[in-house]
Order: C-alpha cells, then structure tokens, then sequence
C-alpha cells in the first residue's frame, strides 16, 4: 500500500500487533510452534503469550502504558507551554527573540508553575513537543543585502579588470568564483 499516509507503526505497536494475530490464531487452535513460526516470533514466547492468554483473555496480552514517574505537566499544561512558545522570546520579556533551555524553563515556570530541568525541558521539547535543535545563521545585524549585491555587480569587476595583475592568491582567499581567463601565475605558455 504505496499510497497511504498512515505513520509507520512503533516497535511496541508492532510487538502487539504480533501478539493480536497470536490470539486469534490461539481462538482458531493452532499450535504453539505452527503459530509461532507464522508471527516471527520463538516457541518459548508462544508458549508464555499462551499462558498469559489462558490466564487473562486477549486484554492481558494489549500493551500496557509505560510505567515510571508519571509526567510532571500533563496534557493541557504542555498546550498552553506551546502556545506561550509559540509568541516568540520577546513576548515574555528577553531582549533577543532566541529560546534557550533557560528562557524555556523560565517560561514553562511562568505559565504552569511548574519547575523543570534542563534535561526535563529538552525532554519536553524534543518529546512532548516534536522541536528541534535550530541554530541562529551568524549574520551581522548590520548586514545589508541589497548593497552586497550591487557591490559585487559593480565595484568586484571594476576592481578585477582594473588590475589583471591582482595575485591570484588573494582571489582564492577570497571565496568568491570569479574566474579570470588566464590567471598570471597558472599561465599554459609557460
């Protein structure tokens, strides 16, 4: 099914899915072994999902919910963490309009009350959030783009045939990719 836009499935939805087609094939009675060599799975994990099975019906095989600490913000917390990240930096009172782990575990405190670390922060970005990693493009604020590319339109080829002598070395320095025919130290006459 080339065209269909579900996700692809996790491993632990995988394992359950495995764990389904186990139970209705245990409904229709088929062997452990035969069972098991249809799903991928060993003759020992058969015989234990049969077991837990027998015990507790098909529920007792479903995947469970991870167990540990349970979230410090639960659902409606983290929408309103992400609507307050979402107007920027500098609508929470920072100069630059830049989201650090800092700034973040500043906000988050702000709006839910609720104090995080810079692991439990990047956690919840990353995780709980879908963010990335974006680094700012160094750039200098003064930087005028409109101006960079009438100088180089104009004043970089009056400098270049103004002087055919210019060291080729400062040319290759430079970074920019302009070619002259016949640079003076690579000549093919000499």
């Amino acid at each position: 099914m080339s065209g269909s836009s579900l996700p692809p499935l996790s491993r632990p939805q995988l394992a359950e899915a495995r764990r389904v087609r186990a139970v209705e094939s245990f409904e229709e009675g088929g062997s452990n072994v035969e069972i098991a060599r249809v799903v991928g799975v060993c003759a020992e994990s058969m015989r234990r999902w049969r077991r837990v099975w027998e015990e507790g019906g098909a529920p007792a095989l479903r995947r469970r919910s991870a167990t540990g600490r349970p979230p410090k913000l639960d659902g409606p917390q983290v929408e309103k963490v992400r609507a307050a990240l979402e107007q920027g930096a500098q609508a929470h009172g920072f100069e630059a309009d830049l989201w650090t782990l800092e700034r973040v575990g500043l906000a988050v405190e702000r709006v839910t009350g609720v104090s995080l670390s810079r692991a439990t922060v990047w956690r919840l970005l990353t995780g709980r959030l879908g963010w990335s990693l974006q680094r700012p493009e160094r750039r200098a604020v003064e930087r005028d783009e409109s101006e960079i590319a009438r100088w180089i339109a104009h004043e970089w080829p009056r400098i270049i045939n103004h002087n055919q002598q210019l060291p080729w070395s400062f040319l290759a320095h430079t970074g920019l990719t302009i070619h002259p025919p016949n640079p003076p130290n690579l000549r093919k006459d000499q």
